[in-house]
């Protein structure tokens, strides 16, 4: 009698530890939807940072790098930059070659807040005989606030997208269990403005005056994110 009380005992402790494990297994493996939410926005830049190289080389009538500064800072103040704020030097260098012979650079990066302005300064340099111009990047103030719209934006997309799918079978979805990043950050696409600064180029060798500003394309920002939500 005894033994026979002991396995009764033994099996309902077992089946006591069984109940919560079977519970267990269900919560962490429930009935689910798995989607995916995509979300992407298009912005015009309002931040253009040109790269502008002077060269110095001796010969007859040469003009040195430091007198070239010195006009070319006239000629973006009177284009209404703020090279205080605006320009930066990024590298200053000078090498000997032969006898007599050197060569110096200087490179600067200049910050600019619309095509309208690229295009204006890009002009005047040209006009000062400072060709070596180009586009590093260009980017808007307000980056990191669209990123995060965009990010919030693709996981909305996502719970949506599962809503419509569980009424479809008439069900609904509960809380969110699983969500997936797949990116490290919302990288901005770019599209290609290289055609942009050789007609710009084009215009200030041709002695071309352009009225109307540049035409920078917009940057688009693209996120995904994969999500899972139980299914009721």
């Amino acid at each position: 009698m005894k033994k026979s009380m002991k396995r009764w005992i033994a099996a309902a402790a077992a089946l006591f530890v069984l109940l919560p494990a079977a519970a267990q297994m269900q919560e962490a493996y429930p009935s689910y939807i798995q989607v995916y939410g995509r979300a992407e926005k298009e912005i015009t830049p309002d931040e253009f940072y040109l790269q502008i190289v002077i060269n110095e080389r001796d010969s007859k009538g040469k003009i040195s790098v430091e007198s070239q500064q010195r006009e070319m800072i006239a000629v973006l103040k009177r284009a209404g930059v703020d090279v205080e704020k605006q320009l930066k030097v990024a590298n200053l260098s000078s090498e000997f070659f032969k006898k007599n012979t050197s060569v110096a650079s200087a490179k600067y990066q200049l910050q600019l807040g619309s095509a309208a302005e690229v295009s204006k300064v890009w002009q005047a340099l040209g006009d000062l005989g400072i060709s070596d111009v180009s586009i590093l990047k260009v980017s808007h103030s307000r980056i990191g606030e669209y990123k995060r719209e965009v990010r919030l934006e693709a996981m909305r997309n996502a719970q949506q997208s599962a809503r419509e799918m569980a009424e479809a079978v008439g069900q609904t979805i509960g809380r969110c269990f699983y969500i997936y990043d797949a990116n490290n950050d919302v990288m901005p696409l770019y599209y290609d403005n290289a055609v942009v600064m050789r007609s710009a180029k084009l215009a200030v060798a041709e002695g071309a005056v352009e009225e109307e500003p540049l035409d920078f394309k917009t940057i688009r920002l693209e996120y995904s994110v994969q999500a899972k939500f139980v299914l009721e």
